[in-house]
């Protein structure tokens, strides 16, 4: 069992090393994309300061579909290239956005938020989706908060071939 009353504390690094050993112990033993997307959705929600969304996105039939989440409801597809999430996915690489209004062709799913942080989700060539956080505070993610979410994002990738 999981007691996300307490988050860990300390510096940046510090809050994603507990966080990747939480996320490493709930995933142990389970292949289900969706069961483990949905934990870790809530491990990250649930832990990271400051967030009004986490969740992902899987790659279904050339695009984007919405997988499991936490946060308001979101938007259900998105295609390749389009918006942080499609860029992030068609580029094959994190995006930080510290002002989603600032974003060319950012899709406001959630009026509420301001920054957001894509980590693409890629096993072996194969690009599976990514996983996305939002926060209402400009400026929220930085390159810590980037290592940490693609470490994480490691995990989840690698409990598929486990």
């Amino acid at each position: 069992m999981f007691d996300l009353s307490r988050r860990p504390s300390g510096s940046k690094p510090e809050l994603y090393r507990a966080l990747v050993d939480q996320a490493r112990a709930l995933l142990q033993g389970e292949r289900d994309p969706v069961a483990n997307a949905a934990n870790l959705a809530s491990l990250i929600f649930y832990t990271v300061p400051d967030l009004n969304w986490a969740g992902f996105y899987f790659l279904r039939d050339g695009g984007l579909v919405v997988g499991p989440f936490q946060g308001k409801p979101a938007c259900v597809r998105i295609a390749l290239g389009r918006g942080v999430c499609g860029t992030a996915a068609e580029r094959r690489e994190t995006l930080v956005v510290e002002d989603v209004g600032q974003f060319d062709g950012h899709i406001p799913c959630d009026a509420d938020s301001r920054s957001e942080l894509v980590v693409p989700l890629i096993h072996g060539d194969a690009l599976l989706g990514v996983l996305d956080l939002d926060s209402p505070m400009a400026g929220r993610f930085d390159t810590e908060d980037a290592a940490g979410i693609e470490a994480i994002a490691a995990v989840y990738v690698g409990a598929l071939a486990d």
